[in-house]
Protein backbone atom coordinates (compact mmCIF):
# COMPACT_ATOMS: atom_id res chain seq x y z
CA UNK A 1 0.00 0.00 0.00
CA UNK A 2 3.26 2.38 0.19
CA UNK A 3 3.48 2.03 -3.19
CA UNK A 4 0.07 3.62 -3.78
CA UNK A 5 0.35 5.94 -1.09
CA UNK A 6 2.79 7.87 -2.25
CA UNK A 7 2.60 7.80 -6.03
CA UNK A 8 6.13 8.30 -6.66
CA UNK A 9 7.10 10.82 -3.57
CA UNK A 10 8.70 9.85 -0.33
CA UNK A 11 6.38 7.06 1.16
CA UNK A 12 6.61 5.00 -1.97
CA UNK A 13 10.45 5.65 -2.49
CA UNK A 14 10.99 4.50 1.44
CA UNK A 15 8.62 1.37 0.22
CA UNK A 16 11.12 1.07 -3.00
CA UNK A 17 14.31 1.86 -1.17
CA UNK A 18 13.40 -0.98 1.62
CA UNK A 19 12.83 -3.87 -1.65
CA UNK A 20 16.13 -2.69 -3.41
CA UNK A 21 18.00 -2.69 -0.67
CA UNK A 22 17.56 -5.92 0.08
CA UNK A 23 17.51 -7.50 -3.24
CA UNK A 24 21.37 -8.71 -2.83
CA UNK A 25 20.59 -11.12 0.33
CA UNK A 26 17.70 -12.93 -1.79
CA UNK A 27 19.00 -16.48 -2.55
CA UNK A 28 16.96 -19.97 -3.97
CA UNK A 29 17.11 -20.69 -0.54
CA UNK A 30 15.82 -17.14 0.45
CA UNK A 31 13.22 -15.77 -2.12
CA UNK A 32 12.07 -13.30 0.46
CA UNK A 33 14.01 -10.22 -0.35
CA UNK A 34 13.14 -11.12 -4.26
CA UNK A 35 9.24 -11.74 -3.62
CA UNK A 36 9.33 -8.23 -1.74
CA UNK A 37 10.91 -6.81 -5.02
CA UNK A 38 7.92 -8.14 -7.19
CA UNK A 39 5.28 -6.96 -4.73
CA UNK A 40 6.75 -3.79 -4.74
CA UNK A 41 7.37 -3.20 -8.34
CA UNK A 42 3.40 -4.93 -9.42
CA UNK A 43 1.90 -2.75 -6.35
CA UNK A 44 3.58 0.39 -8.33
CA UNK A 45 2.51 -0.46 -11.66
CA UNK A 46 -1.36 -0.37 -10.34
CA UNK A 47 -2.34 3.26 -9.58
CA UNK A 48 -1.32 4.30 -13.23
CA UNK A 49 -2.91 1.16 -15.36
CA UNK A 50 -6.08 1.38 -12.93
CA UNK A 51 -6.44 4.99 -13.75
CA UNK A 52 -5.78 4.70 -17.56
CA UNK A 53 -8.17 1.73 -17.41
CA UNK A 54 -11.08 3.54 -15.24
CA UNK A 55 -10.64 6.51 -18.72
CA UNK A 56 -11.42 4.12 -20.80
CA UNK A 57 -14.43 2.58 -18.92
CA UNK A 58 -16.35 5.24 -17.86
CA UNK A 59 -14.98 8.35 -20.04
CA UNK A 60 -17.81 11.18 -18.97
CA UNK A 61 -16.28 10.80 -15.73
CA UNK A 62 -13.00 12.30 -16.68
CA UNK A 63 -12.01 15.62 -18.53
CA UNK A 64 -10.28 15.89 -21.56
CA UNK A 65 -7.03 16.27 -19.58
CA UNK A 66 -7.44 13.43 -17.71
CA UNK A 67 -8.36 10.84 -20.75
CA UNK A 68 -5.21 12.02 -22.79
CA UNK A 69 -3.09 11.59 -19.20
CA UNK A 70 -4.65 7.91 -19.21
CA UNK A 71 -3.43 7.23 -22.42
CA UNK A 72 0.12 8.10 -21.18
CA UNK A 73 -0.58 5.99 -17.80
CA UNK A 74 -0.84 2.66 -20.21
CA UNK A 75 2.95 3.17 -20.72
CA UNK A 76 3.97 4.78 -17.77
CA UNK A 77 2.15 1.60 -15.28
CA UNK A 78 3.58 -0.84 -17.23
CA UNK A 79 7.35 0.68 -16.84
CA UNK A 80 6.70 0.69 -12.77
CA UNK A 81 6.41 4.79 -13.11
CA UNK A 82 4.01 5.64 -10.45
CA UNK A 83 3.99 8.93 -11.35
CA UNK A 84 1.54 8.57 -14.04
CA UNK A 85 -0.98 8.63 -11.59
CA UNK A 86 -0.28 11.68 -9.89
CA UNK A 87 -2.62 13.94 -12.58
CA UNK A 88 -5.20 12.05 -11.36
CA UNK A 89 -4.34 12.54 -7.85
CA UNK A 90 -4.17 16.16 -7.74
CA UNK A 91 -7.70 16.11 -9.42
CA UNK A 92 -9.61 13.66 -6.82
CA UNK A 93 -6.98 12.82 -4.36
CA UNK A 94 -9.12 11.38 -1.96
CA UNK A 95 -10.78 8.99 -4.52
CA UNK A 96 -7.25 8.14 -6.64
CA UNK A 97 -5.14 7.08 -3.28
CA UNK A 98 -7.92 5.87 -2.18
CA UNK A 99 -8.95 3.79 -4.82
CA UNK A 100 -4.90 2.61 -5.41
CA UNK A 101 -4.14 1.92 -1.84
CA UNK A 102 -7.18 -1.01 -2.21
CA UNK A 103 -5.64 -2.41 -5.68
CA UNK A 104 -2.01 -1.93 -4.87
CA UNK A 105 -3.14 -3.62 -1.92
CA UNK A 106 -5.00 -6.44 -3.60
CA UNK A 107 -1.59 -6.74 -5.91
CA UNK A 108 0.67 -7.25 -3.21
CA UNK A 109 -1.14 -9.47 -1.50
CA UNK A 110 -1.65 -12.17 -4.58
CA UNK A 111 2.66 -11.66 -5.87
CA UNK A 112 3.52 -12.97 -2.42
CA UNK A 113 1.13 -14.97 -1.87
CA UNK A 114 1.95 -16.89 -5.18
CA UNK A 115 5.70 -16.22 -4.45
CA UNK A 116 5.98 -14.24 -7.44
CA UNK A 117 10.19 -13.13 -7.31
CA UNK A 118 11.64 -10.55 -9.13
CA UNK A 119 15.70 -9.92 -9.31
CA UNK A 120 15.21 -6.75 -11.23
CA UNK A 121 15.19 -3.54 -9.28
CA UNK A 122 12.52 -1.58 -12.15
CA UNK A 123 11.35 -1.97 -15.63
CA UNK A 124 7.52 -3.63 -14.77
CA UNK A 125 6.95 -5.65 -17.61
CA UNK A 126 9.74 -5.36 -19.32
CA UNK A 127 11.81 -7.01 -16.90
CA UNK A 128 9.39 -10.28 -16.96
CA UNK A 129 12.48 -12.19 -17.49
CA UNK A 130 13.73 -11.72 -13.99
CA UNK A 131 10.93 -13.48 -12.52
CA UNK A 132 11.98 -17.09 -12.88
CA UNK A 133 8.66 -18.44 -14.52
CA UNK A 134 6.97 -16.60 -11.90
CA UNK A 135 5.69 -13.83 -14.84
CA UNK A 136 2.01 -15.42 -14.92
CA UNK A 137 1.33 -14.91 -11.50
CA UNK A 138 2.77 -11.34 -11.51
CA UNK A 139 0.42 -10.32 -14.68
CA UNK A 140 -2.39 -12.33 -13.04
CA UNK A 141 -1.82 -10.09 -9.35
CA UNK A 142 -1.45 -6.67 -11.49
CA UNK A 143 -4.43 -7.58 -13.38
CA UNK A 144 -6.53 -8.39 -10.26
CA UNK A 145 -5.34 -4.75 -8.36
CA UNK A 146 -5.95 -2.63 -11.57
CA UNK A 147 -9.45 -4.02 -11.86
CA UNK A 148 -10.30 -3.42 -8.03
CA UNK A 149 -9.03 0.07 -8.02
CA UNK A 150 -10.40 1.35 -12.07
CA UNK A 151 -13.70 -0.08 -10.48
CA UNK A 152 -13.07 2.02 -6.99
CA UNK A 153 -12.29 4.90 -8.58
CA UNK A 154 -15.20 4.89 -10.86
CA UNK A 155 -17.67 4.30 -7.62
CA UNK A 156 -16.23 7.01 -5.63
CA UNK A 157 -16.43 9.31 -8.80
CA UNK A 158 -19.57 8.10 -9.52
CA UNK A 159 -21.06 7.98 -6.40
CA UNK A 160 -19.47 10.31 -3.86
CA UNK A 161 -21.07 13.57 -3.86
CA UNK A 162 -18.99 16.80 -4.10
CA UNK A 163 -19.31 18.86 -1.10
CA UNK A 164 -20.32 22.27 -2.35
CA UNK A 165 -17.05 23.94 -1.45
CA UNK A 166 -15.37 21.29 -3.56
CA UNK A 167 -17.63 22.22 -6.51
CA UNK A 168 -17.95 25.80 -6.67
CA UNK A 169 -16.03 27.78 -8.99
CA UNK A 170 -13.01 29.60 -7.59
CA UNK A 171 -14.16 33.29 -6.96
CA UNK A 172 -11.93 35.91 -8.90
CA UNK A 173 -11.19 39.01 -6.07
CA UNK A 174 -11.97 42.29 -7.88
CA UNK A 175 -10.68 45.03 -7.16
Amino acid sequence: TMMAIGLGGPVNKVAYSFAVANLATGSPENPGPWMIMAAVMAAGMVPPLAMALATVVDRRLFSAAERENGKAAWLLGAAFISEGAIPFAAAAPLRVIGASILGAATTGAIAMGAGVVSQAPHGGVFVMFAMQGTWPMFLVAIVAGVIVSALAVIVLKRFVRRTPIQAAEPQLATV
